[in-house]
């Protein structure tokens, strides 16, 4: 059967509006694989004795909706099993908050907005996308570039918390409570006194930085933590409720500065 050429063009043209009208969709770069390279990086840069209390593969996913990050430990023929657990929130709410981050310095104001929303996320469904993150614009390669920073920033940070309570001794002086045998277990920052977790933050930082990175993208996610008029109860995996973030974002950039100076 022959086509007319004016069936075609009518053909072409209805096809090239659909294209045109099909949404532009985006995706991270940065995700689980991302987060088990920082992982592997921080235990290669961890010192040997740290590093012989930690699992090779020092990170694992747990597919919860709810953000947390956590320690555990299991047993094993030779030696106990030592690591984290993060959740698929957990990756939502790092590549939400490093994006919106991002979105501000380019967009003043959209931080505080989106953590305003953040803020009514209880964790019992997925984080909602960013607002407006429809728009091209919020996907500029320097965009993006700043979010992976960010992104890189946080979560390097926060598994190198985490993971230093397992050298550190605080995973032990607490199992009891922390193991998953005794039922829910509770988030270790409820436990800890004020020193045991500064001196986490000050360890964590310092694995962190041998691997190169900064402490930005942590100080941002402690901001948007302080700045929620209620902070939903999934926060306390990432700040103790009773914490001061200007002491600690002091220290990190004293740690910071003494650390490039080669101090």
């Amino acid at each position: 059967m022959r086509i007319s050429p004016l069936f075609a063009l009518v053909l072409t043209l209805v096809f090239s509006s659909s294209l045109q009208a099909a949404p532009e969709t985006h995706s991270y770069e940065s995700g689980y694989k991302a987060i088990m390279r920082l992982g592997n990086d921080l235990y290669k840069a961890m010192k040997p004795k740290e590093r012989d209390q930690i699992h090779v593969q020092p990170v694992s996913l747990e597919t919860d909706v709810t953000p947390f990050v956590r320690c555990i430990e299991y047993p094993d023929d030779t030696k106990p099993l030592k690591m984290v657990f993060i959740s698929i929130g957990f990756v939502d709410l790092m590549n939400n908050v490093a994006h919106a981050k991002a979105i501000d310095g380019t967009e003043k104001g959209y931080f505080e907005k989106y953590i305003l929303s953040l803020a009514q996320e209880k964790g019992e469904n997925s984080l909602k996308d960013l607002p407006g993150t429809s728009d091209k614009k919020y996907w500029t390669e320097d965009m993006i570039n700043e979010q992976l920073s960010n992104f890189n920033q946080m979560v390097g940070m926060i598994l190198a918390i985490e993971l230093s309570h397992h050298y550190l001794g605080h995973y032990k002086k607490y199992s009891d409570k922390l193991s998953e045998e005794k039922g829910k277990p509770q988030p270790i920052n409820t436990l800890l006194t004020e020193k045991e977790w500064e001196e986490s933050v000050k360890a964590g930082a310092r694995n962190a930085l041998e691997c190169g990175l900064g402490t930005e993208g942590l100080k941002a996610l402690f901001d948007s933590i302080e700045k929620m008029p209620t902070r939903p109860e999934w926060t306390i995996y990432f700040l103790p409720k009773t914490v001061k973030t200007a002491k600690i974002k002091k220290e990190l950039d004293k740690m910071e500065s003494d650390y490039f100076k080669g101090k």
